[in-house]
């Protein structure tokens, strides 16, 4: 261990963060011996696949090993390749790009790329000599379809209420969201609060800076993990006030308990008010059971598992409405799978197409 600290001293790193580079490194070797293990047991190719991916995270961002910042960066990898790649755009992020190195986009790539035999064993027989449609199947089947229509959804919902006079909007786990950015013209018409994770959110304001963005004077960064404790005082702090304010609430509510959505729901909506509303998405009764295409359903819901963050709920349309109703909040707009379809995916000739189980909501405070 001396040899280490000696190491990493001689090559300018702060006494302060010697032990957690040290850590981060110990951490590395410990996960290339279970996937060392894993491989020779031809055992759990879940873990396998991940770990090849948290790997690649460590390697860059070791100093602040945070699992939302891991899955913001792969997100992010999503928007910016349906930027990029795809025709007709469900939902143009062109800034995602800025937010991710090129070291990045390559190497979250090959690490897909390699995990295909996981997702689908006859596309990568099919496609073995074709690794960028190896790249577009895995992308268009299993990680963008939610992510691009539900923020496709939410935002067009919000620049509507925009336009009735919306002044407040609250992104819960905004992770590397581009919203300010990509619409300066709101710069003096509405205040932006980007809840999320400290490690994720000094992440964000690195990658910022890196890529020369200036961040202006509307967007309000609220470190907070929400999903543990809610504070209004942390908003407040920020600029927030009693005033008409829309939430995103996108992604979460999956890895939830009931009793922890209608905490949090509760609490959101306890000190806005009337005309106050939130865009939120969330799996239905057939989460657990349900396959889907190629199995994708299923394989998000064990790689939830196997990761560490299992997904936690699912709601019939009635219980859904009921726990809204409790905070005081009516459902304004439900889009179910086949309506999501419909807005979003249909006439598409490409591997897009609506994820099952997952259903849309826009609701408002009475």
């Amino acid at each position: 261990m001396s040899k280490l600290t000696d190491l990493f001293a001689y090559k300018g790193f702060p006494i302060s963060q010697i032990a957690i580079k040290i850590n981060c490194l110990l951490t590395k070797l410990l996960i290339y011996a279970i996937i060392y293990i894993q491989i020779n047991r031809v055992y759990n190719k879940i873990l396998l696949a991940r770990g090849i991916l948290f790997l690649f995270m460590l390697e860059d961002n070791c100093m602040k090993p945070n699992e939302s910042s891991l899955t913001s960066l792969v997100s992010a990898f999503g928007r910016a390749y349906h930027s990029q790649y795809d025709t007709p755009k469900i939902f143009d992020d062109f800034l995602a790009i800025d937010l991710i190195s090129p070291q990045e986009f390559s190497d979250i790539r090959e690490n897909m790329i390699q995990g295909i035999p996981f997702f689908n064993q006859d596309i990568a027989r099919r496609f073995q000599d074709d690794p960028d449609e190896i790249l577009k199947w895995i992308v268009q089947v299993q990680l963008s379809p939610t992510p691009l229509a539900r923020a496709a959804y939410c935002e067009k919902v919000l620049l509507n209420e925009v336009r009735l006079g919306l002044k407040q909007y609250v992104i819960l786990g905004a992770g590397l969201d581009t919203f300010g950015f990509r619409h300066p013209e709101l710069k003096n018409s509405l205040e932006i609060f980007e809840v999320d994770h400290p490690a994720t959110q000094e992440l964000k304001k690195q990658r910022l800076e890196h890529a020369k963005f200036e961040i202006p004077s509307h967007l309000h960064f609220v470190p907070m993990d929400f999903t543990r404790q809610f504070s209004y005082q942390h908003l407040i702090d920020e600029g927030f006030e009693n005033c008409k304010t829309f939430f995103s609430l996108l992604g979460v509510s999956y890895y939830l308990t009931k009793e922890e959505i209608s905490s949090l729901i509760h609490h959101l909506f306890a000190k806005v008010p009337a005309g106050s509303s939130i865009v939120l998405d969330y799996a239905d009764e057939n989460l657990f059971e349900e396959k889907g295409m190629s199995n994708r359903v299923e394989n998000m819901v064990k790689m939830a598992s196997v990761g560490g963050e299992p997904m936690k709920s699912c709601f019939t349309y009635d219980e859904i409405e009921k726990l809204l109703e409790q905070s005081g909040l009516l459902i304004y707009e439900h889009l179910t799978p086949t309506a999501i379809h419909d807005l979003f995916f249909r006439h598409r000739t490409d591997y897009l197409s609506v994820f099952e189980t997952i259903h849309y909501i826009h609701a408002i405070k009475k």
